[in-house]
């Protein structure tokens, strides 16, 4: 009986390590490459070629998307975005593993979203192994600028989280966040 042993893209979406320089991996980086670089390149005014871009691009866009360029990612078929979504500029999505972002939220400019992280162990780090763990963003979420968002974080409805600030860990809904480290500073 033959086993079947996973792909890399499979491991890479399953949380498990893998090895980013797979060809399959390289190649699918390459496409979102070139597909945001034909993105970030279109006139402000050209809404039809740009929603056709982005659609080409992410795994799913809502009505009313607005993504101000530049805007980079690793993948963006792990990407999807609700109705009315709107990222700043200089937004970056390391999509290895899903990133859903809600209806209505905002994300102001240097946001960063990062799936992608690397083991601990410095020999797994040499034999080039990585991993990635998926992020949601509530609905009704405002990020402010620079904020950073680790891999395997869920920022709950309605939450702001304060420029600056990066998050290593869950945001519950409805609150106010800011800091490194973050900390709630008010309910909503």
């Amino acid at each position: 009986m033959m086993v079947s042993h996973p792909s890399e893209r499979e491991k890479m979406l399953s949380g498990q390590l893998y090895r980013a320089t797979d060809p399959e991996l390289t190649a699918a980086r390459i496409r979102a490459r070139r597909l945001s670089g034909a993105y970030n390149a279109t006139d402000p005014g050209a809404d039809d070629e740009r929603r056709r871009l982005l659609a080409d691009l992410c795994g799913h866009v809502g009505d009313g998307v607005v993504v101000e360029t530049p805007f980079h990612c690793d993948y963006g078929w792990n990407i999807s975005f609700g109705d009315h979504v709107y990222l700043n500029v200089n937004c970056v999505i390391l999509d290895c593993a899903p990133v859903a972002i809600g209806a209505n939220t905002l994300l102001g400019p240097g946001v960063q979203l990062c799936a992608a992280t690397h083991p601990l162990d410095p020999g797994e780090r040499e034999r080039g192994l990585e991993y990635a763990l998926p992020i949601a963003v509530g609905a009704n979420v405002w990020l402010a600028a620079r904020v950073v968002v680790g891999p395997g974080v869920t920022i709950g409805d309605g939450s702001v989280v304060g420029a600056g600030s990066v998050v290593l860990r869950d945001v519950p809904a409805n609150v106010v966040a800011t800091g490194h480290p973050l900390r709630i500073v008010r309910r909503l």
